[in-house]
């Protein structure tokens, strides 16, 4: 069953953004996000091994593995071709909005300012991440923004931590959170799965906290 793009972002609480700097690490650590209970995975192209690891992690069992870091056009048929299921960009241009229709890779592109949301709108986007969400206006913004504009849905990134994902989680236009507290370098690096699972079972509790 093909999930839409707002249906995979109500699926988790929180988007981890995944930066693999060692393809070895990509399968038990979709194995152990999974685990706990966070299943869309966003892995991102700010290194070599991104197409690498979206394919190996789609592979795991319950990952919904979608592509961050969309910068370049020829980019999308590269990831939907690795398995990508949906993409993620830090903002929008005409050539990422012909790219995206042409690939057919579902995107969640990246806004600022209200112009920008308005725009995006525009060429169809109804979801959309506020990037970067802290310095942005973060929750201040969100509720600014959803009395001219409620029909639009917001994946806030960037800034967010644990302690302030529940704030940005209640505001009435975000269905979901990305961070990257859930895949601390460290604990990949020295392979510690357990850890990244407690970390996804508590950021999967956020929305009913």
């Amino acid at each position: 069953m093909t999930m839409t793009l707002l249906e995979m972002m109500r699926t988790s609480s929180v988007i981890p953004v995944i930066a693999i700097d060692d393809p070895e690490h990509a399968v038990p650590l979709a194995r152990a996000l999974v685990a706990g209970g966070i299943r869309v995975l966003e892995v991102t192209l700010r290194t070599q091994h991104g197409l690498a690891a979206i394919r190996a992690m789609t592979a795991v069992p319950g990952a919904i593995v979608g592509v961050g870091t969309l910068t370049q056009p020829e980019e999308f048929a590269a990831a939907r071709d690795a398995g990508a299921v949906f993409g993620v960009s830090p903002g929008l241009t005409p050539a990422l909005v012909a790219a995206a229709k042409s690939s057919g890779l579902p995107l969640l592109p990246g806004v600022m300012t209200p112009s920008e949301v308005m725009a995006a709108r525009e060429q169809g986007f109804r979801q959309l991440k506020l990037f970067p969400a802290v310095p942005a206006g973060g929750v201040g913004m969100l509720n600014a923004i959803y009395g001219p504009l409620p029909d639009i849905t917001f994946c806030p990134t960037g800034g967010i931590s644990q302690e302030s994902a529940s704030q940005f989680l209640a505001c009435k236009n975000v269905a979901c959170v990305g961070g990257s507290w859930l895949t601390p370098k460290d604990a990949i690096q020295a392979g510690n799965w357990d850890r990244i699972t407690e970390l996804a079972k508590a950021a999967s509790g956020l929305r009913s906290a």
